[in-house]
């Protein structure tokens, strides 16, 4: 049986410098990571990239005439069928330049989406990222749903049934909004229904946050002895993994669990849609915040992981430790230097995911994190709730224990969530 390997996309990223945009990134740096959003997608041959310095955004076509021209010579030598912007397009200018230039063009939104709906793996997840596609693609009349039949991973951008120009039917575009909807409602429930339960186990919940590609999945790998999949890569992550980890030294057991990484200018369709991917960090006892200690752009992308986690409720009322990733990957100066100011910072703590430098003392402090988020009770039992009193002894919660005339009088450490567990029993 005759075989085709599938040949790549060749495609071009641009990274336009809008000297107007006071928010704007450093453009060596913005491109580099489009270039690696680029990478994240199996099919895509990046041939090469461009900055271009826009002084403004021109309505009808992004850039101006000359540039547009410049472009189209160098896109035509290099025998380019994709072109990535790195930034917003409008469906206007998005028509306007793939006929100037006779070639496909995604925006920054766009390839966010096809890159989702490859790594998607959950039925959540998939619902979330067709909700999202049909929200984005509302707005342009100039694409296809037919993607929702697919066979493979992605949504038809890049290319399969949705490369054919089809006007999409709005009102077909909503019926399916209004069937996915329904869908979800149902996969939430169950989702609500697995929480709920896991609620009833009292094991406090850690989770890993962090800008994409700062290590959360290998360090949870490491942690966890989980093969969950990590690659140097963005958005090698994209839906919540879930496992029980034992605490050394007797420390209690907790479920960790592993989180899509955050990125700047994440679309807001996604921000609104993947909400409920980070319902587990929602619901955390202790937030592990990883950071990429090597990366030029630490400091922003921290910035960036603080900034959504507040827009979405995280953080306020959670206990946060900063975790320094890739330690291993700075000289012995810098390494030295990292490891003194996280030695003298309470809440800091410098890591190597891959040779597992500073875990022992990571989880000492998680464990003591955690031992601080309990309290101490008094509670008089009867004879007749054994049941009960079996329980606080299984979990390891009792400290002191009186015998009175009617049954006992108990001293224990507790969580609110174990306590809330003992008070349904």
């Amino acid at each position: 049986m005759e075989t085709h390997e599938r040949i790549a996309t060749r495609a071009w990223v641009l990274h336009p410098d809008l000297k107007s945009d006071k928010n704007r990134r450093e453009a060596d740096y913005a491109l580099a990571e489009a270039i690696s959003l680029a990478a994240a997608l199996p099919d895509l041959e990046v041939v090469g990239s461009t900055k271009v310095p826009l002084p403004r955004a021109h309505p009808g076509y992004l850039f101006g005439s000359g540039k547009i021209e410049e472009l189209k010579q160098l896109l035509k030598e290099n025998e380019v069928e994709l072109v990535l912007i790195d930034g917003p397009v409008t469906p206007v200018q998005q028509r306007n330049l793939e006929k100037a230039w006779k070639v496909k063009l995604l925006d920054r939104t766009g390839l966010i989406l096809e890159i989702f709906s490859d790594r998607a793996r959950t039925r959540e997840g998939v619902l979330q990222v067709e909700m999202a596609a049909l929200s984005y693609q509302r707005t342009r009349l100039v694409r296809a749903w037919t993607h929702l039949e697919r066979q493979r991973g992605g949504l038809g951008f890049v290319g399969g049934p949705g490369e054919t120009q089809i006007e999409a039917d709005r009102r077909a575009i909503d019926e399916q909004l209004v069937r996915l909807r329904r869908q979800l409602d149902k996969v939430v429930k169950t989702r609500e229904l697995h929480r709920a339960a896991r609620a009833k186990v009292p094991f406090p919940v850690v989770a890993l946050v962090g800008y994409t590609n700062a290590g959360k999945s290998t360090l949870f790998n490491h942690l966890t002895g989980a093969d969950v999949m990590a690659k140097d890569m963005l958005f090698a992550t994209l839906d919540p993994t879930m496992r029980r980890v034992d605490l050394p030294d007797n420390g209690p057991e907790v479920i960790m669990s592993d989180t899509v990484g955050f990125i700047s200018d994440l679309p807001t369709e996604l921000v609104a849609s993947f909400r409920a991917t980070l319902e587990e960090v929602l619901s955390a006892n202790l937030i592990l915040h990883v950071r990429d200690i090597s990366h030029s752009e630490t400091e922003g992308q921290a910035k960036n992981v603080l900034s959504i986690m507040d827009s979405l409720g995280v953080g306020k009322d959670t206990p946060v430790l900063e975790v320094w990733n890739k330690i291993d990957l700075l000289d012995d100066d810098n390494r030295a230097a990292l490891n003194e100011r996280a030695d003298r910072e309470e809440d800091i703590f410098a890591i190597s995911a891959i040779t597992g430098e500073g875990q022992t003392k990571l989880l000492d402090a998680v464990k003591a994190k955690l031992a601080s988020e309990t309290h101490e009770s008094q509670i008089s039992l009867t004879f007749a709730e054994g049941r009960k009193r079996a329980w606080l002894f299984q979990e390891d919660l009792v400290l002191e224990e009186e015998q009175t005339e009617s049954g006992f009088d108990l001293t224990v450490r507790w969580t609110a969530r174990q306590e809330k567990r003992f008070r349904d029993l």
